[in-house]
């Protein structure tokens, strides 16, 4: 069982994503960084619960949300299954990635759970999975905690070390507790 797992099999939402204020700020501002849509494909890593997934469901024609934690897809399917065109899955990244196209990839708060290998593997799928111009949402909590493996500065570093994609002007920044990094695929 994975820490994730363990996690959600306790409790069904660990993080409060669905009434925490700190939460729901960084929702909308994660989903206002994503832009109105449509977005005839979207993906989800770390999705959780779905709590974002919801609300960025009406944007997408498809939308994949990935997630190693059995009881969290399953919550997430629940939540979803008003919209049919929704792939909640049960994954792991980076070795679960999908091989399809997206014009959007929202991580929240996923990446910095990475090892160096599985986050360099991780932005290289985005470079090849995005469509040019398509945009990567990454959230990342600015606090530390002992299983984390970088801290939000170093996502960020990370993020802006991609030759293919560039960040996009005047979207994104740092908020009380949380960094949001939006970056566009160069065509």
């Amino acid at each position: 069982m994975s820490a994730f797992e363990a996690r959600y099999a306790a409790d069904p939402d660990p993080w409060r994503t669905l009434t925490d204020p700190y939460e729901l700020d960084k929702a909308r501002r994660t989903l206002d960084a994503c832009g109105p849509g449509p977005f005839a494909a979207a993906c989800e890593l770390g999705a959780g619960i779905g709590a974002l997934t919801v609300r960025l469901a009406p944007r997408c024609r498809t939308l994949v949300t990935l997630d190693d934690a059995p009881t969290a897809v399953a919550a997430a399917r629940r939540r979803l299954a008003a919209f049919p065109y929704t792939q909640p899955r049960v994954a792991r990244v980076p070795d679960d990635l999908p091989s399809a196209l997206f014009d959007l990839v929202v991580a929240s708060e996923i990446l910095y759970y990475l090892d160096d290998g599985a986050l360099l593997t991780t932005v290289a799928w985005a470079e090849t999975a995005l469509v040019p111009g398509g945009r990567l949402v990454a959230v990342h909590w600015t606090g530390s905690a002992p299983d984390l493996r970088r801290d939000a500065g170093d996502v960020t570093a990370e993020l802006r070390a991609s030759r293919r994609l560039r960040p996009v002007p005047g979207a994104g920044g740092t908020f009380p507790g949380f960094r949001l990094d939006v970056l566009e695929r160069v065509r």
